[in-house]
C-alpha cells in the first residue's frame, strides 16, 4: 500500500500500476498526445520535457504535509506498454481520484478496470475511506469509469465539473 514517501504498485487483472518516475516521461508523452484527450479538461499534449518536470515535482510530493500526492502509470500487461495513469491525492481518510487511458487503448475497459484497481487499493490499507472525483458533464465514459469504482454523483459542483463520491467497501470488512 502506498506509505507516506510514496505510492507501492498494485496490479488488477490486466494493468500494472506502477509507482510514477521521470524515467516515463518520454513514453507517456506518447500515450497522452491526442488532443482529443484534453476536450473536457482543457490544456493540450505535454512534450516529453514538460512532463518530466510534471513527473518530478508530484514524485517530490505535496507542500502540504497532511496531503499525500500519489500517482502510477499504467502498464499494459500483455503488450508491455504504457496506457494511461491514475492517482489520487489523499487527506486523511479521503482520497480524490482521477485517471487517464491514451486514445488507442479507449474502448477497452482498462480506465474502469484502473479505476476500481486503485480504489481497491487505497482502501485496503485501511486509511483511505471516502473517494472523491471530479467529471465533466459532459464526459459519459468518465461518469461510466466513476461509476465502476463505486462512485456516485452528488449535486456539488467545483470548475464546471459535477463532483462524484463513494465510500468503497473496505476488503475484509463484514
Amino acid at each position: 500500500m502506498p506509505t507516506t514517501t510514496g505510492p507501492l504498485p498494485f496490479t488488477t487483472p490486466r494493468l500494472d500500476a506502477l509507482p510514477l518516475d521521470p524515467a516515463y516521461a518520454e513514453e507517456m508523452a506518447a500515450v497522452l498526445a491526442d488532443p482529443a484527450l484534453y476536450a473536457f479538461t482543457g490544456g493540450g499534449p505535454p512534450d516529453p520535457a514538460t512532463l518530466r518536470s510534471r513527473y518530478e515535482r508530484q514524485i517530490a510530493g505535496s507542500p502540504d504535509p497532511a496531503e499525500l500526492w500519489w500517482n502510477w502509470v499504467l502498464r499494459v500487461r500483455a503488450d508491455g506498454r504504457l496506457a494511461g495513469y491514475v492517482q489520487a491525492t489523499v487527506r486523511g481518510p479521503r482520497a480524490e481520484i482521477a485517471w487517464v487511458v491514451g486514445t488507442p487503448w479507449q474502448g477497452r475497459g482498462y480506465a474502469s478496470e484502473a479505476a476500481k484497481g486503485l480504489a481497491a487499493h487505497l482502501t485496503s490499507a485501511g486509511g483511505v475511506r471516502t473517494l472523491v472525483a471530479h467529471v465533466h458533464p459532459d464526459h459519459a465514459a468518465s461518469e461510466a469509469v466513476a461509476s465502476a469504482a463505486g462512485l456516485a454523483p452528488t449535486g456539488e459542483w467545483e470548475d464546471g465539473e459535477r463532483r462524484w463520491t463513494g465510500n468503497p467497501p473496505v476488503p475484509g470488512a463484514r
